[in-house]
């Protein structure tokens, strides 16, 4: 069953991957911690692959939303894509 915040939170995570280039890196950080937060929760996973000072930011600021739940990780990365995609 698809809620209509699933569905936002899937047409805003689209229009990130067609308009990346959009989006300043500091965004595209923010956005990547609330997707995983939205997806996967306080599941945390360190991703040790070849550009580890890349993965560490993108784990760090996943990891401050510790606690947020999958609802308001979705309407803040929803919300965040509507603010600069205007």
């Amino acid at each position: 069953m698809n809620s209509d915040l699933d569905i936002q939170f899937s047409n805003a995570v689209k229009k990130v991957s067609e308009t990346e280039e959009k989006f300043a890196p500091d965004v595209l950080l923010r956005l990547y911690a609330y997707y995983k937060q939205a997806t996967k929760g306080d599941q945390f996973d360190f991703n040790n692959e070849e550009d580890n000072l890349k993965n560490a930011f993108k784990f760090n600021a996943w990891i401050q939303l510790k606690g947020m739940n999958e609802t308001e990780a979705k309407e803040n990365y929803i919300k965040l894509v509507n603010s600069i995609l205007k």
